[in-house]
């Protein structure tokens, strides 16, 4: 049985947990050697030989073709390169996932694929991966995520005038229609690219765009030439809706039937093709609804996280002796959204929430509280007051319609931060 790691590892990075990847810090062999300087740190030549492995089993299991050995290791090491610079960042900036924290993600893993911890480890050995190798794994992937969520998703505003303009739109009124199972092939072209590079680029999407209309298969193709983050599995992105796509795609894809590609289209970042793979209509519009109230305590410079962790524990306890959970909250509560409502977080949809709030939220039954838990955001506890079915009311239109402005722009700023990034950081390729 294969295990669903998902939830916690980006797609791209699914088959080197369940290859049983080494990663950063595999034992170095006696031919190892540093194959490039990232800033402070280093990659090994070990690292890549083992993901260039793990990438060429994804490709095998999806019976695709591979580029050519050495387009394979150039994209697979900037990869490497890439994820170890947000490593970086992400221990600059003082972000630590505690054992605790851990062992709580490698249990609700091994919940969603329906087994118990024991379980869980038995079936990663049958797959030939040790439980340290994939707690690790999502250790590295928890961190990354929360780097994410700091310096790009907290930065991110939709101003009141985006969202009315939008919601008045043709596109806005349509984003409730229909979900769209989309994959792109990004042909890159660096900033400050030169005219000639430019061109380059272009003519190498062009040729990439004609064997597609020759019939050639859009996975393989994105196997062999894209660099987008998603290349190794056939450049599938999952489901998307109209309105998180950056203009002009959010307007095509409307008109285009599973299975027809875009003729590239220059972005910031290149040149892209995008393939509809299938659609689905939005259906009934009833949706689960959760009234909840909770705490939040944040780690700090001045508060570590076991500090943190022993505070909320506190609280936890308090309450369950009997004192009063919204005076708490206005006392302690770190959300400056809610802590003046005693933590009432009010009716909300629990597609809007983090995974993990999400997922406690859902595993609490009405009336009763939470055991304390963490999310990027910090220590939670949360008490769920009650859940209904509900039309989409405006407010609920406007919020799904906020989110999916937010998630649009997100995409958009990853994908110029993780070049920022790439860009600044002192690399260095050994030969």
């Amino acid at each position: 049985m294969k295990i669903n790691l998902c939830n916690f590892v980006r797609p791209a990075l699914l088959a080197a947990v369940l290859a049983g990847s080494t990663l950063a810090h595999a034992q170095v062999q006696p031919l190892n050697r540093v194959i490039a300087i990232v800033d402070n740190d280093v990659v090994m030549q070990s690292q890549l030989d083992q993901r260039v492995r793990e990438v060429q089993q994804t490709i095998a299991r999806r019976d695709g073709s591979a580029p050519s050995p050495e387009a394979l290791q150039a994209q697979v090491l900037d990869r490497l390169i890439v994820e170890n610079i947000q490593l970086q960042l992400g221990e600059r900036a003082g972000i630590r996932i505690s054992d605790d924290e851990l062992n709580q993600a490698m249990v609700t893993i091994a919940q969603r694929n329906n087994l118990s911890l024991d379980q869980f480890r038995q079936a990663l050995s049958r797959d030939g991966l040790s439980y340290d190798q994939a707690r690790e794994q999502v250790r590295r992937e928890m961190i990354i995520s929360r780097i994410r969520q700091r310096q790009v998703a907290e930065r991110i505003q939709v101003s009141d005038q985006e969202l009315q303009n939008f919601m008045a739109s043709d596109l806005g009124r349509m984003h409730l229609s229909e979900d769209y199972r989309l994959a792109n092939i990004l042909i890159p072209v660096a900033e400050g690219a030169s005219s000639t590079e430019i061109q380059n680029a272009e003519g190498r999407a062009q040729q990439v765009y004609a064997q597609l209309e020759q019939g050639a298969d859009f996975g393989k193709l994105a196997i062999a030439n894209s660099a987008g983050e998603n290349a190794f599995e056939g450049g599938e992105i999952g489901w998307r809706k109209a309105a998180q796509l950056p203009a002009p795609f959010d307007s095509m894809v409307s008109s285009m039937s599973p299975g027809e590609v875009t003729q590239p289209i220059r972005t910031p970042g290149g040149f892209i093709m995008l393939k509809v793979l299938e659609k689905r209509g939005a259906g009934n519009q009833v949706r689960d609804e959760v009234h909840v109230r909770h705490i939040l305590i944040k780690p700090s410079e001045i508060r570590s996280e076991a500090e943190t962790q022993k505070l909320i524990d506190r609280l936890y306890q308090r309450i369950v002796s009997g004192e009063d959970f919204a005076t708490l909250a206005k006392n302690f509560s770190e959300d400056p959204g809610s802590a003046l409502n005693g933590g009432d977080l009010n009716w909300i949809d629990p597609n809007g929430l983090v995974p993990e709030f999400r997922q406690v939220m859902a595993d609490t039954p009405a009336g009763e509280l939470s055991k304390p838990f963490r999310s990027q955001f910090g220590w939670h506890i949360l008490e769920v007051l009650g859940r209904r079915a509900t039309d989409a009311s405006d407010d609920a239109r406007r919020q799904q319609a906020l989110t999916l402005l937010r998630n649009r722009k997100y995409d958009e700023e990853l994908q110029n931060w993780l070049r920022r990034i790439r860009d600044e950081a002192y690399v260095e390729i050994k030969q």
